[in-house]
């Protein structure tokens, strides 16, 4: 008796150890794909504030534009 209990005491350990690496490695799989994530996002953002820089910039060029077109149309 005593050895079988011995045996499912190992058993179980082992069954235990098994799901512990598991969600070791499943938690350094979400530790580098949020990194990956994070990194991602900061690119975007950056892109993001990129493109509306340049927006902007193309917004007061036309305007510009425009102020020129309707000061020349008046003369």
């Amino acid at each position: 008796m005593a050895s079988d209990d011995s045996r499912t005491d190992n058993q179980d350990l082992k069954i235990l150890e098994s799901r512990i690496d598991e969600l070791i490695e499943y938690c350094r799989r979400l530790k580098n794909e949020n990194q990956s994530l994070k990194s991602e996002q900061n690119n975007l953002s950056e892109q993001h504030a990129r493109l509306m820089e340049k927006t902007r910039l193309a917004r007061a060029r036309i305007e510009t534009m425009i102020d020129r077109l309707k000061a020349l149309e008046r003369s």
